[in-house]
């Protein structure tokens, strides 16, 4: 081999051998280096279990996470995990700063938005939710409810049902039998917990079967949506007895409750209040004591004063004062409530003839005395009501209806129910008995009684299926009660009138 060739291998072995060689040398360095970092790494850990054991970690800052439980049945859409706080309304104060989210807790929503309890109640059942923990502070939860029923009815007046779930006229139902598949109501509710000692609330009401829009279920007027309720509430009573709330609410008046699955007791149709007023309340160690300055004029159920004599609600001018006492019958679920309410201006002011949301010709008060046993599976209500003057519109000034005198108005109720377990399902059984009563003895518009047997199930705490059989004797409906609409001397009560329902229904709330 010539010199130049062998100086060019020469050469080109050293390009190759070059990259091999520092790699090697590099290798080297770095098993090196990773040898320093071992035993540094070992006496860190060291002096970190060292710190642990003398003094607390630091936090990491909050993370957002996309969901979390609130409560067993809770489902937020977004909400921040703080770092653990000393106590659980610490934690809520700290995720009320760290961001926003909603959830849902369909056990108060069942609560609050069913008719049949806690009915005159509902601003205090919702702070006692937020004691409970129910709620947390902080929290905004959206609910809902919706009730689906059908029913077969007969009558033996002529498109006179005296069924008073849905309004008794004849643009509602004719002949002598009516059935119906319909949607009763439909509720949807916001509760934001702005503060520990700040509530709002709002809930939305369709009810096409029982608004007092004009024409048939299936009329635009009787198909919207309305506040029902809404308002804001001061008060903790985790930290004091005292709260307080403005805006449109149930009247603190009487028990309206009713052991039935769906259908009202004649009482609440009777006195159960709605209107726009300011409540201050008293609720511990079992005494619940209420106070409402009400809006004047013709309010939106069962409420109503003059306003220099017009209906217009422009003064607060009414109000209602309620007080309960809750004893103690030894052993969880053993209890008796025992209550009265008064009201300046109850519904029952209006001259003949009568009609929804006249003008008062006087406010008429009105008392309400009623009690309230629960013991184990029982549970057992009883109320009595009545207004302290006789309502002018009950006396008919034509002859032959001029013989009978005008009439203070009363109404009572007694009922029970027994909860029972089938199948690893609570069932209700329930009987109830209620009356409405406007006229002297003798007189069309006498009375109207109301008989209910029930059965309920619920397949969950919040779902509720239900059957009534339904009887009703009387057809005494508020407008034109005593007359007034078919001619002089005549009125469209009816004393012997008769009613008969059977229904099934479904109550879903979330």
């Amino acid at each position: 081999m010539s010199n130049w060739k062998m100086a060019a291998s020469a050469v080109a072995l050293g390009v190759c051998l070059a990259p091999s060689l520092a790699q090697a040398q590099s290798l080297e360095d770095v098993l090196a280096r990773l040898e320093r970092l071992e035993q540094e790494n070992r006496q860190l850990r060291q002096e970190v279990d060292s710190l642990k054991g003398a003094q607390p970690v630091a936090t990491t800052p909050p993370a957002v996470r996309l969901s979390a439980e609130t409560t067993p049945d809770a489902a937020p859409i977004r909400e921040v995990e703080a770092p653990a706080p000393e106590n659980d309304r610490a934690m809520a104060a700290a995720e009320i700063n760290s961001g926003l989210f909603i959830s849902r807790a369909s056990d108060v929503s069942y609560r609050m938005l069913d008719p049949t309890t806690h009915t005159s109640r509902k601003p205090l059942m919702l702070l006692d939710a937020r004691r409970q923990g129910d709620l947390r502070d902080g929290g905004v939860y959206l609910g809902g409810a919706i009730t689906a029923l059908a029913n077969y009815q007969e009558t033996n007046r002529n498109s006179k049902f005296g069924y008073l779930m849905r309004h008794p006229t004849s643009a509602n139902q004719i002949g002598e039998t009516a059935s119906e598949a319909v949607l009763h109501s439909a509720q949807l509710s916001v509760t934001a917990n702005v503060t520990p000692w700040i509530t709002a609330y709002a809930e939305l009401l369709y009810d096409p079967e029982q608004s007092f829009g004009s024409g048939t279920i299936t009329a635009i007027g009787r198909n919207q949506m309305q506040l029902r309720k809404g308002y804001v509430m001061f008060g903790d009573l985790e930290e004091s007895p005292y709260y307080a709330a403005i805006g449109k609410m149930e009247a603190p008046f009487g028990l309206m409750d009713t052991v039935s699955p769906f259908t009202a007791s004649t009482v609440w149709h009777a006195f159960g209040g709605l209107a726009w007023g300011a409540l201050a309340g008293y609720s511990k160690d079992g005494l619940n004591i209420a106070l409402e300055a009400v809006q004047g004029g013709s309010q939106f159920r069962s409420l109503a004063t003059s306003v220099e004599g017009t209906n217009v609600p422009s003064r607060l001018n009414n109000f209602v004062a309620d007080a309960n006492y809750t004893f103690d019958l030894g052993g969880e679920g053993r209890d008796l409530m025992a209550g009265a309410s008064y009201v300046h201006g109850s519904a029952y002011c209006h001259g003949f003839p009568v009609v929804h949301f006249n003008p008062c010709v006087d406010d008429n008060p009105a008392y309400a005395v009623y009690s309230q046993l629960h013991y184990d599976r029982w549970t057992a209500n009883a109320e009595f009501a009545k207004t302290l003057e006789e309502w002018p519109g009950t006396f008919n000034p034509t002859p032959p209806l001029n013989q009978f005198a005008a009439s203070k108005v009363t109404s009572w109720g007694v009922g029970g129910r027994y909860a029972a377990e089938i199948g690893g399902q609570e069932v209700h059984l329930s009987t109830e008995f209620s009356t409405y009563v406007a006229g002297p003895k003798g007189s069309p518009w006498r009375r109207q009684d109301q008989w209910v047997f029930g059965l309920a199930a619920f397949p969950v705490s919040h779902v509720k299926l239900f059957s009534e059989v339904v009887l009703v004797e009387g057809y005494v409906p508020l407008n034109f009660l005593s007359g007034g609409n078919l001619g002089p001397g005549v009125s469209w009560s009816e004393a012997d009138g008769k009613t008969q329902v059977l229904l099934v229904g479904a109550n879903v709330a979330f």
